[in-house]
């Protein structure tokens, strides 16, 4: 990649494309709020309605008076900001595949999915509903998450295809230890860190769960849009450094995330027997 061919547009728009591909975390979360983030520190408003009454209808009897709806807004604050800042040595560049500097692009966009998803598990203490169990088996993980799915439907979610559950390595060994069918399809197959399912809930694995000291791993269950999150790189910039014969390039990347279904969003506290 000459610098005097690069296009800060497009390859901001390649970033986020090789974003996309990497998260697990973020590929669960409501992302119709992205709009206009100018910096660290923006807003984003997310407005939502109250609930709708429905009354009975009698024939040749007036309705009554529309009922005026509450409206709320949530706020969402683009709170994190991560940066790259790379080199590759000419000699380095005309020894190697061409193609190095894409590559390189490619592995920066994998650390910073890895951080976004971070700290979209970073949320797990947001939770307000939440099953623990100090000594999980491959005999009651499952009968755990079917407790998910019966508290999602107490919440008026009854698609199980809308409930994603997110778990560490060491639970989704326990899953698999439990011999069940975690049936998917082709589709399903393409998703990043999806494992499977069980009772129709989509069952992910990512490295970024949280294990806390005390060894707890906390998994999450959700719908899709519990969580919103919202994103922007910010800056993509190609330069030549002044005292290397060197291409370098250099980006931003905003974003934040904040749970606005709380009721369709529960921490699963596990802790392997011991």
């Amino acid at each position: 990649m000459a610098i005097v061919n690069f296009i800060s547009t497009i390859w901001s728009e390649n970033l986020l494309k090789q974003l996309d591909k990497k998260y697990i975390g973020v590929l669960n979360c409501n992302r119709a709020y992205e709009g206009d983030i100018k910096e660290q520190g923006s807003v984003v408003k997310i407005c939502g309605v109250g609930n709708v009454t429905v009354s009975d209808y009698m024939k040749d009897t007036d309705m009554s008076a529309p009922e005026t709806l509450s409206d709320t807004v949530s706020l969402l604050r683009i709170n994190q900001a991560k940066y790259f800042n790379f080199q590759i040595d000419d000699v380095d560049r005309a020894q190697a595949n061409p193609k190095l500097m894409d590559e390189a692009m490619r592995t920066a966009a994998a650390a910073l999915a890895n951080a976004a998803d971070e700290y979209v598990y970073s949320l797990y203490s947001e939770a307000t509903t939440s099953i623990t169990d100090g000594q999980i088996t491959a005999e009651s993980i499952v009968g755990h998450i079917i407790d998910v799915k019966t508290n999602m439907m107490k919440a008026n979610v009854m698609d199980a295809d809308e409930i994603v559950v997110e778990v560490s390595p060491e639970i989704a060994a326990l899953l698999l230890k439990a011999k069940i069918d975690l049936g998917t399809d082709n589709g399903d197959s393409l998703e990043s860190g999806l494992l499977g399912k069980i009772a129709g809930c989509k069952i992910y694995v990512s490295n970024n769960v949280v294990v806390d000291e005390e060894g707890y791993h906390k998994c999450i269950a959700r719908t899709k849009r519990a969580v919103a999150f919202a994103e922007q790189i910010s800056e993509v910039e190609a330069y030549r450094p002044e005292k290397r014969f060197a291409d370098a390039v250099k980006g931003l990347h905003l974003y934040g995330a904040k749970v606005v279904y709380p009721a369709e969003y529960m921490l699963l506290n596990f802790k392997l027997a011991e």
